[in-house]
């Protein structure tokens, strides 16, 4: 059981980190407005209050991952790479474990890859503006979708590096040269934003769970380091939204001139 002073402690340090963190935010904006600009700024406790709650929520994330999210995602990855769960109790295990016996692994991070990324606060108000800007032709829904299936699809073929022990360049490097070639066939409209889709995956809830889950498989599997193997998830789920999204917004074109005809 976890002492209430200990957490109390733990808070406040988070705490005076997060204000360290954020106070040089706010010395850049307010010297802009206030010494450049020369303007007033309006609503004074509508924004002192805002950045209180901008620190606390802060605080209390930080504290939330460090706590939870971290040691989950490695227990989890741990619990899914153990040799009694992958084979029964009278089952013979092989020295090397084939790739394929890891198959609830790569199940579960494509499902956490996706739920996480469906939640994810900065996608959500990029869909929403999105949406606006376009009239309502970008979906605010589909364009979540899309960029969780992506996420989805990378971590799991991220998991998949891992276990088998491939270099990471060789994935990034073919992920790549699909990405420019979809650039040169896709909408132009739907090109930037598949790119910042692909930049928004990165942020509060995906980013720690897939970094703990690449760190407890890579500690985990027999023969990973888990400095060269255990990073290089985040990557997967930076590169594989964008193929999805302009995979969706050329399969939208798609139907669009198959419905005219």
């Amino acid at each position: 059981m976890i002492e209430l002073s200990s957490v109390l402690s733990h808070f406040f340090d988070t705490l005076s980190s997060t204000v360290r963190d954020v106070l040089p935010i706010v010395i850049i904006i307010f010297g802009f407005q206030l010494a450049v600009l020369r303007r007033p700024v309006a609503n004074w406790s509508r924004v002192v209050l805002g950045f209180v709650y901008v620190v606390l929520g802060l605080s209390f994330f930080l504290m939330g991952l460090e706590l939870a999210l971290f040691p989950l995602g490695e227990s989890m990855a741990a619990q899914l790479t153990a040799l009694d769960f992958l084979f029964d109790s009278g089952e013979a295990i092989p020295e090397q474990v084939p790739w394929e016996e890891y198959y609830w692994v790569y199940l579960f991070s494509a499902a956490i890859g996706f739920s996480t990324t469906v939640a994810e606060p900065s996608l959500i108000a990029v869909a929403i503006k999105a949406n606006q800007v376009s009239g309502g032709t970008i979906k605010v829904n589909g364009l979540r979708i899309s960029v969780a299936l992506g996420v989805a699809f990378g971590i799991a073929l991220g998991s998949y590096r891992i276990v088998v022990g491939d270099p990471l360049h060789y994935y990034i490097l073919v992920g790549y040269v699909v990405v420019v070639v979809q650039t040169y066939f896709a909408p132009k409209m739907i090109v930037p934003l598949a790119y910042d889709s692909g930049g928004v995956t990165t942020s509060t809830v995906t980013v720690p769970i897939v970094a703990a889950l690449g760190l407890g498989l890579a500690s985990t599997v027999p023969g990973r380091n888990p400095m060269l193997d255990g990073f290089g998830l985040i990557a997967f789920a930076s590169l594989f939204p964008m193929i999805t999204v302009m995979g969706y917004a050329q399969l939208s074109v798609w139907k669009g001139r198959k419905e005219l005809d």
